[in-house]
């Protein structure tokens, strides 16, 4: 590591204020400053600083991601061989699902990556880091068999749209990966249904085996076909069909734990998050009409992309409430609506994403009316004392 900070070093003055590669300064310092801990230091004021810079604090989230990653690439194998009726290794599972979900992250990152560091350098500003995690997210929250151009075209449009018109990393009002997937939800809905399955193309008895369609859960339940309904073992497990990283609630607890262990993630959003969603079951299930709303409310924690909004989606520290009573306030209205939608308009039978979009857009306001309701107190509470 010596060898290689020695010959970063070297080339540095190359790329900053006077040098023969000036222009590419912030493409520069973001490799810089993604390989070892910026060497900036403050020159007024005291600070105080340590070695948990953003970029840190984004690669945190990525492991935490991994878990997911890695289950839902073998997750696209086991219902690929489930589907066709053939047998497989767990290797080989993993090994069609990689083969099928790789090149999605790969174009999500070089796509926004790409739009990143170009607004970078047209602005002069240092590279913002919030793309590690949203890079990783948005493959997360699409099908398997989503074409890539839709993935660099959602991609493209989260960014920029989503994030680069308000100012870049830390100045925008939506969660930049669910911005993406409401994109092509609206734009490409045949794909973003939720009504199919992938499988692989492969070789059978019978011939050849081009593709398979079949309800997910959530599908099913909104159709009112609760029998037909995964055990609770398969849902939480998530050996069932969905978006790429949502269906294994227990892969996105072990995140959870990752985010709440490290500080990064709020707990406050992931229980209230929770605890509303029980609330809108649990009223739906006093006055079931329909046999989606007899579902056990606790059932609902485990279908669709419930588990990972709450713990990935709604905990972003940028769109998410910023104070205390706020966060709480902010996931149990997410958990709540997500349930809502959900169940009552069966237009939109995954509710999570619309909700944590709805709620990102009154986050401001929500804290707004907390800060309003402190001050209001400790005025009351002065003149008391007074």
């Amino acid at each position: 590591m010596k060898s290689l900070r020695r010959y970063i070093d070297k080339l540095k003055p190359h790329f900053e204020k006077g040098g023969k590669f000036a222009k590419l300064e912030s493409t520069f310092e973001a490799f810089e400053s993604f390989l070892f801990v910026s060497n900036k230091v403050t020159n007024k004021g005291t600070h105080i600083r340590d070695a948990n810079d953003m970029k840190r604090t984004m690669i945190v989230v990525v492991l935490a991601l991994v878990p997911t990653v890695l289950f839902g690439m073998w997750n696209a194998g086991f219902q690929h061989y489930l589907a066709t009726g053939q047998e497989g290794t767990m290797l080989e599972m993993f090994w069609i699902g990689f083969l099928k979900i790789f090149p999605i992250i790969v174009v999500s990152y070089v796509v926004g990556l790409g739009i990143e560091f170009a607004f970078a350098q047209y602005r002069g500003h240092e590279v913002n880091e919030g793309f590690l995690v949203s890079g990783m997210l948005i493959p997360l929250v699409l099908p398997v068999d989503v074409p890539l151009w839709m993935v660099a075209v959602a991609t493209a449009f989260a960014v920029v749209i989503g994030k680069e018109v308000f100012g870049g990393t830390g100045m925008n009002i939506l969660n930049p990966a669910l911005t993406a997937r409401a994109f092509l939800f609206f734009a490409y809905p045949s794909y973003m249904s939720g009504n199919s399955v992938w499988t692989h193309g492969m070789m059978s008895g019978e011939g050849i085996i081009d593709s398979f369609s079949g309800a997910t859960p959530l599908a099913e339940a909104a159709a009112g076909n609760i029998s037909n309904l995964p055990s609770v073992a398969e849902m939480f497990i998530g050996t069932i069909p969905g978006s790429i990283g949502e269906t294994s609630t227990l892969a996105i607890l072990i995140g959870a734990a990752i985010l709440i262990i490290t500080g990064i993630g709020s707990a406050r959003i992931m229980i209230s998050t929770v605890i509303g969603g029980l609330v809108m079951g649990i009223l739906l299930n006093l006055f079931a009409v329909n046999p989606f709303m007899e579902i056990p409310a606790w059932e609902h924690l485990l279908l669709g992309g419930f588990a990972f909004g709450a713990v990935f989606m709604a905990t972003d520290p940028v769109s998410a409430a910023q104070t205390a009573r706020g966060k709480i306030i902010y996931g149990f209205l997410i958990g709540f609506m997500a349930i809502l939608i959900r169940v009552i308009n069966p237009a939109y039978p995954e509710g999570v994403m619309l909700a944590i979009l709805l709620m990102n857009v009154f986050a401001p306001l929500i804290d707004h009316y907390v800060i309003e309701s402190n001050i209001k107190r400790r005025l009351k509470r002065a003149k008391v004392n007074a």
